[in-house]
Parts: structure tokens; sequence; C-alpha cells
């Protein structure tokens, strides 16, 4: 499925996940708000709680789980997307393998709000019991 943006705040929505996916993480960060959050909701899951700004967020959050992974991945695929103003919603798949070689493939759910062209705030929602259960089967 290809998935095109209709409005800016989806072209910047897309344009960042597709940075995101390709691993560019200094790109990511010139795309945070300067008063970005990003927020997974979940818990006990590598990468929980309220990740803020740029430095926060990429070099405190993103860096460290981005090593849980082979280079270049987790590659995120978009199936869908919409937008009311400033709220854009986004459903993803994501694939690739773990550091240690054992593949990884999720689904996500992004609902990401852009202010003045950039991105300000963002909540990840996945399948946190699939990740709970690879790190288990890692720590046997």
């Amino acid at each position: 499925m290809s998935v095109e943006a209709q409005t800016d705040s989806e072209r910047v929505v897309l344009r960042f996940l597709s940075t995101l996916s390709a691993g560019d993480l200094e790109g990511v960060r010139d795309m945070l708000h300067a008063d970005s959050t990003w927020t997974p909701q979940v818990r006990d899951v590598p990468g929980a709680g309220v990740h803020r700004g740029p430095a926060g967020i990429v070099d405190d959050f993103l860096k460290p789980v981005r090593g849980l992974f082979r280079p270049g991945d987790p590659k995120i695929l978009v199936d869908s997307i919409a937008s009311r103003g400033p709220l854009v919603m986004v459903e993803t798949h994501s694939g690739g393998c773990l550091a240690d070689g054992r593949p990884y493939n999720n689904l996500y759910a992004w609902a990401v709000e852009v202010r003045e062209g950039k991105i300000y705030a963002l909540r990840e929602y996945f399948d946190s019991h699939y990740v709970v259960g690879l790190f288990a089967a890692e720590s046997k």
C-alpha cells in the first residue's frame, strides 16, 4: 500500500518516519521541536516514559533503543495516515533484526502533533506484550 500525504502536517510526519526508519538520528533531531516530547504508551519495556527535547529524545532514548537492533533496523513501513489540523494518526508495521539476530516484527500506531513544521508531541503505541516476550526470551 502506498500512502501519500494530503496535508502539510502529514508530510512532516511521513518525512519524520522515513528519516527514523533510515536510522538518521541527526535528521530526526533536526525535525523535533525544541519543546518536543516522545511518549511510548507502555510500561516495563526498554524506553518507557516521557522523553523531552531533541537531546532527551535522540541521545537518551533513541540511540540506546536503536542499539538493541542490527544497524539500519528496524524499518518502519506506513500502512495508513489520517489527520485533523496539527494531529496526525499513523498506523505502521516494522521489521528487522535485533542485535543478536532474532527477527523483530511489530505493529504500531502513532499520534503525532505537529507545531511550526516540526514534531511537537509524539505518542507511540505498540505491542508491548510482544516486546516483553522478546526480552524475556533473551534473558533465559
